[in-house]
């Protein structure tokens, strides 16, 4: 986020933190309880918005999370003697363990069927607390102690509410510092095509984990508070009905965006507190909302300012015949020493192929292909469609594995060597069929290439939160020196979808070029 849009949003977020301050003094004890409850499902959406909304993962056990934290807090609390505080911690820790150890299968299934799997652990945690007699069975656990802070009671709800304030506020600015920077970019990258972002040095499973510890870490920390706030934990605090509520909140909201997510849980919180006496019809009014919005708003609430600027900007472009879709070509050139006259005597073989062989179920895509380059060579393959071309490609940046045959690239082996490897060595390619992050824009596309870092570097976002702003200060402008080599500064900030094929390519190949690969491959060649 730069300078100018910090500044801009600065007074708004002034006023409505002021607003917040004063609020316990302009309401009632019953609107205060449901302010303090509204929070604590806040921060909970915000874990669902990033492990759904931004990482692309359908994760249906968040409601477990929140289980897990509370059932922790009070447990410890109740049973070991721990202070609340401790306990608390513990039952965020708990919950990250745990969802961890529901993110597995997303290492394996994706879509509905990780839906579907979450799912079932989201029930298979209900069947444990009812019958485990240290969480109070059925009857649920209750008399938890409240929380003190030096001393001081937090059970009285008007104290509760800056406690639950201070944490949904820290929660925000933490989602928020990870979506606009890098390890956010790679989530929605992921989101948006895990094989490209794969292509361009992000660990896919790992941030598939990484997502499901956030969700871990918010329902920690919503549970805990949970667990002080109303003094008692039963099951059906955690039942698939809240989930629904929770999920309902997320799509009504806005699932890419942090706002809408907020407001979705707040304002959903406040409709089922005066929708109390009409439980039934409030939670077919919950369904019939999530369907009108999943069809015809799928971008939430937070998504209706967006589309009404798209539309005032397409009748814009058509009246003036202009726009972003009608880009001028800007010729470039790939510098790649001894391309005209041939690679120098002598030149390093940056990649061999030899006698590799892929199999599809009996089908072979490839059948002893070889193939030898040297730095500065260009080499290229023809031949029909379904001849193998882009297979082999495939194979050579680690996509899918030989059935047989080596692959040697930069001198070292990498016959098995997945993509994202390679693309950290130097290895970079473009695909047959446009791979651009749909909901990325055009800048951060290019920041996906310029971001060379590995997964450890995740630490510094706990120790070193300033290095990363700096860091990304520093990426932002390389992207733009490279958008404006290849003329496309100006559609920096414009999506993918909104740019001709044509431009669409080329952003694709300065994607590309972002990386400083040491061995490019074109699976298409680039335009002049």
């Amino acid at each position: 986020m730069t300078l100018k849009k910090t500044a801009t949003l600065g007074a708004p977020l002034l006023v409505l933190l002021v607003l917040a301050l004063i609020f316990p003094y302009l309401v009632d004890p019953y609107t205060i309880h449901v302010s303090n409850v509204s929070m604590i499902f806040g921060l909970l959406a915000i874990g669902l918005f990033l492990s759904m909304g931004i990482a692309g993962q359908f994760d249906l056990a968040q409601v477990a999370f929140l289980g897990v934290g509370a059932y922790t807090a009070a447990i410890l609390t109740l049973h070991a003697g721990w202070s609340f505080w401790p306990a608390a911690l513990a039952g965020v820790v708990l919950a990250i363990l745990v969802s961890l150890l529901v993110g597995i299968p997303a290492l394996r299934v994706q879509s509905h069927y990780l839906a579907i799997v979450t799912l079932g652990l989201s029930l298979a945690f209900i069947s444990l607390v009812i019958n485990l007699p240290l969480a109070g069975q059925a009857e649920g656990l209750s008399g938890v102690p409240a929380p003190t802070f030096f001393g001081i009671d937090l059970g009285d709800d008007y104290l509760f509410y800056y406690l639950g304030l201070f944490f949904l506020v820290l929660g925000i600015a933490f989602a928020a510092f990870i979506v606009h920077t890098r390890l956010g970019r790679r989530l929605r990258a992921m989101r948006d095509d895990d094989l490209a972002a794969a292509a361009m040095g992000t660990r896919v499973p790992v941030l598939r984990m990484i997502a499901f510890a956030f969700g871990g870490l918010y329902g920690g920390v919503a549970g805990a508070l949970y667990a002080g706030l109303i003094r008692f934990v039963a099951p059906e605090s955690f039942s698939l009905a809240n989930m629904f509520l929770l999920l309902a909140m997320v799509i009504i909201g806005g699932r890419h965006s942090l706002p809408g997510v907020v407001i979705g849980a707040v304002g959903l919180i406040f409709v089922r507190s005066w929708l109390a006496d009409f439980s039934i019809y409030a939670q077919l009014g919950y369904g019939a909302l999530v369907v009108i919005f999943v069809v015809f708003l799928p971008t939430g609430i937070a998504g209706i300012p967006a589309r009404l600027i798209k539309l005032w900007r397409r009748r814009r472009s058509s009246e003036q015949a202009g726009g972003l879709g009608v880009a001028p070509y800007v010729p470039f050139a790939v510098d790649l020493p001894g391309a005209v006259n041939g690679p120098p005597e002598g030149a390093p073989i940056v990649l061999e192929v030899t006698q590799v062989v892929k199999a599809f179920k009996g089908l072979r895509a490839l059948d002893g292909v070889s193939i030898r380059v040297r730095e500065g060579e260009i080499r290229g393959l023809v031949g029909p469609n379904g001849s193998g071309k882009t297979t082999l490609f495939n194979v050579m940046s680690g996509i899918h594995p030989p059935t047989s045959g080596t692959v040697e690239i930069l001198g070292e082996r990498s016959t098995s060597t997945p993509s994202y490897r390679l693309s950290l060595r130097g290895v970079a390619r473009t695909f047959q069929n446009l791979r651009l992050f749909a909901l990325l824009s055009v800048r951060e596309n290019v920041q996906m290439g310029v971001d060379r870092t590995k997964s450890r570097w995740g630490w510094r976002y706990i120790f070193r939160p300033l290095f990363v702003l700096r860091s990304e200060r520093r990426m932002r402008q390389e992207a733009d020196e490279i958008l404006e080599r290849y003329g496309l500064l100006k559609m920096a900030d414009a999506v993918p979808s909104e740019l001709s094929y044509g431009a669409q390519r080329r952003v694709e190949i300065a994607r590309a070029m972002a990386t400083k690969p040491k061995l490019p491959c074109w699976t298409n060649p680039p335009p002049g």
